[in-house]
């Protein structure tokens, strides 16, 4: 399959997102970012045999030499300790500020890359070659960058942006089951948060999207990014409308820190929390009970949970007091206004939502 191109709009921090089948491989995409430059290849123990070696391969063609760095697999590694992994390899490989780092894997290699690039000598350039659904339609576009830190999620980081991002569909051929569910879920945000269209047509094809159809994935990856790098391109520091990607993140995230991580996948429990981001919606009469229903089916229909574990209600208030949308100690949430548009709600009733997580 040709790679189709997307651009996120930045001014001089702008880049390429390719989206296509077998496009890994492809030399060309990598070397205008590592022609004449030394690349260090971050991945995971998981990925490293599977599809590293093509990409080096690819990035040899053009770059004066590459190195590997392997990190350990799963969000309980999404911290300082694996970080600083990343590095003591480029000091003692003597990377300078020309070395480009180049992540294959999922979301936290790509954030843990990320993050090392926007701080390694002040900041070096990072290409991104996502190899999980979620990763290819959210983590890796955008410049978020981040570790985890035991009393709450994605809490250290920095904005920095890739040159660009590879997103080939056929490396989803060998993601587990549970990992491509967690995907979809970030893939069913953006239509329930900006295109009403897009959450239809993922509900009549979410046996499609289930069974890997290359023609659903490829389609549900490339609006899914359209959407994503409209509101980056809005938005890139999250002062605003960047906000309501976090849609059933708050929720979400306190999922994934009170249950340890990495015991919920991410996806899984962004699906859980957009269950309950729009039946909060609709306690508060913002949308009709019968729209929070169709949400929630949408996410059973997918593979992912739709209620969370049992979390008391201070804990459930204290996680999500720390979320990084709040303002003045004030408990920010994206709620729907109607399916297929959310906003930005800093003014949700306290009583109420202890009420609501009470019954959760």
């Amino acid at each position: 399959m040709k790679a189709q191109a997307l651009e996120v709009r930045l001014g001089e921090r702008s880049y390429p997102i390719h989206i296509g089948r077998g496009i890994a491989g492809n030399p060309a995409l990598y070397a205008p970012h590592v022609a004449g430059r030394r690349a260090a290849v971050v991945t995971s123990e998981a990925v490293a045999g599977l599809h590293a070696g093509m990409v080096e391969q690819a990035i040899a063609q053009s770059a004066t030499g590459t190195m590997r760095i392997v990190l350990p697999d799963g969000e309980a590694h999404k911290d300082w300790k694996t970080l600083d992994r990343i590095y003591e390899a480029l000091l003692k490989a003597h990377a300078d500020r020309r070395t480009v780092l180049v992540a294959v894997g999922g979301g936290v290699v790509g954030d843990m890359a990320g993050f090392a690039a926007a701080t390694y000598q002040r900041g070096v350039e990072c290409l991104q070659v996502p190899t999980t659904l979620l990763a290819q339609v959210d983590s890796s576009v955008g410049g978020k960058t981040a570790i985890n830190h035991p009393l709450g999620k994605n809490m250290i980081g920095a904005f920095h942006q890739p040159v660009a991002v590879i997103a080939d569909t056929e490396l989803l051929v060998t993601l587990p089951e549970r990992e491509l569910a967690a995907g979809l879920a970030e893939v069913l945000k953006y239509g329930a948060i900006a295109d009403a269209d897009f959450l239809a047509w993922i509900e009549q094809h979410a046996a499609q999207l289930r069974a890997r159809d290359p023609a659903a994935l490829a389609h549900a990856i490339r609006r899914s990014c359209e959407i994503k790098a409209d509101i980056v391109a809005a938005d890139e520091r999250e002062a605003g409308v960047r906000a309501l990607l976090n849609f059933g993140h708050t929720f979400g995230h306190a999922i994934e820190t009170a249950s340890g991580y990495g015991n919920w996948l991410h996806g899984e429990a962004v699906g859980a929390g957009m269950v309950m981001a729009g039946r909060f919606s609709a306690r508060l009469g913002r949308i009709p009970a019968a729209a929070a229903d169709r949400l929630a089916h949408a996410v059973e229909r997918l593979g992912l949970p739709v209620a969370p574990p049992k979390i008391a209600v201070p804990t459930w208030l204290e996680l999500m007091g720390r979320d990084k949308k709040n303002v003045d100690g004030r408990i920010t949430l994206i709620l729907l206004e109607e399916l297929g548009r959310a906003v930005v709600a800093r003014d949700a009733p306290v009583r109420e939502l202890e009420t609501f997580l009470a019954s959760a």
